[in-house]
């Protein structure tokens, strides 16, 4: 397998405090899925989707009470906000005017050449970036006739949105072309990797419920990101959208381009496993994010084949078998005890290791 790529070289723009690209961490994004107009259900998913951890938060904007209502919305939550706009330019500008943080919209699609014009004028007035958003399922008509749902037609259309912002001298551009097919998805942000310095958003659209979402947005995402593509992201998940920010952050811990609170490293059990390891697990865990502890790696092992290995790899380990626990710190073995006694001696090692990096 090969090693992870350098970060591919991007300029950067500003979502509000959240920066993207020219090599930010990063950013993890939602989107809203209430009826934006419903100001009271949306602060409340806002504020689920903050207290997950998302950095910037998409809404619909699909008229002008809508549109309106970003107003209301900007005066409740600092979180950075993306109006989604999508044919009438209007309702950019009346975004802009309540207070976003960046527009989602494609140029081609807004109308005359004056009103991407005004809306780019706006824009630029407030420091508020765009990001040219290509989907798969609404290609251009001549596109699909001549070439079909194909990666290069994505970057075709992404390209023909960027000419006409460039034209109207505007270059603070982010850009994505999303599909449902894994496949497709990867292609067209390889093929525009080298095309464009602008920062890429990454997202698997429509991938689906849970499960199958969040296997098609780690494959997707974390391809690209491996080979350095890549600056922000957003999972689609047909279901809570806390879900989708929870899973964005796991792949990038799991790329180690961010650095997670608690890394538990855990065996799947076997019938070699004499320990009641999915309990001592699942408890262990609780009980060590409720502590007030640094960044550390964790290792919870059930059997003697691979436990004391990768105990010895952790900051603390635990290396079940027999009825009893050996802990490590360090890598080395530190005490033993009886498996009741395992939880609680796991956290107190974990205490005693984060006292001990202070």
């Amino acid at each position: 397998m090969e090693p992870m790529r350098a970060r591919r070289h991007s300029r950067q723009v500003k979502v509000r405090g959240v920066l993207i690209g020219g090599g930010a961490p990063i950013a993890v994004q939602s989107m809203t899925k209430t009826d934006t107009r419903d100001v009271q259900a949306t602060m409340d998913e806002i504020y689920r989707l903050h207290v997950a951890g998302c950095e910037i938060v998409r809404l619909a904007v699909p008229d002008m009470d809508a549109a309106r209502a970003l107003a209301d919305i900007r005066r409740q939550t600092e979180l950075a906000l993306v109006a989604d706009i999508h044919f009438d330019y209007r309702l950019a500008l009346a975004a802009l005017d309540a207070g976003v943080d960046k527009l989602r919209l494609n140029p081609g699609n807004i109308g005359a050449r004056a009103k991407v014009e005004e809306v780019v004028r706006a824009a630029k007035e407030r420091g508020v970036p765009i990001r040219i958003g290509v989907n798969a399922g609404s290609l251009e008509k001549d596109l699909l006739e001549r070439s079909g749902r194909v990666p290069e037609a994505l970057v075709e259309s992404a390209l023909r949105h960027v000419g006409i912002l460039e034209d109207c001298g505007f270059e603070d551009i982010v850009i994505s072309m999303k599909s449902s097919d894994v496949r497709t998805m990867i292609g067209a942000y390889e093929l525009i990797a080298d095309r464009v310095d602008y920062p890429l958003h990454l997202g698997v659209t429509e991938a689906g419920p849970s499960f199958q979402g969040t296997v098609k947005s780690t494959v997707g995402i974390g391809h690209l990101l491996a080979q350095g593509i890549g600056d922000t992201i957003r999972v689609s998940l047909t279901g809570d959208g806390g879900e989708e920010v929870k899973v964005g952050f796991e792949i990038l811990y799991a790329l180690g381009l961010r650095q997670k609170k608690l890394e538990i490293v855990s065996c799947p059990s076997c019938g070699r496993c004499e320990i009641d390891l999915f309990t001592v697990v699942r408890e262990a865990e609780k009980r060590l994010l409720a502590e007030d502890l640094p960044p550390m790696k964790v290792a919870i092992m059930g059997c003697v084949v691979n436990g004391p290995g990768e105990s010895m790899e952790a900051d603390v380990g635990l290396a079940g078998g027999n009825g009893l626990g050996v802990l490590f710190r360090n890598g080395r073995i530190v005490r033993r005890v009886q498996e009741s006694e395992m939880i609680a001696a796991l956290v107190e090692e974990c205490r005693a290791a984060a006292a001990a990096a202070r």
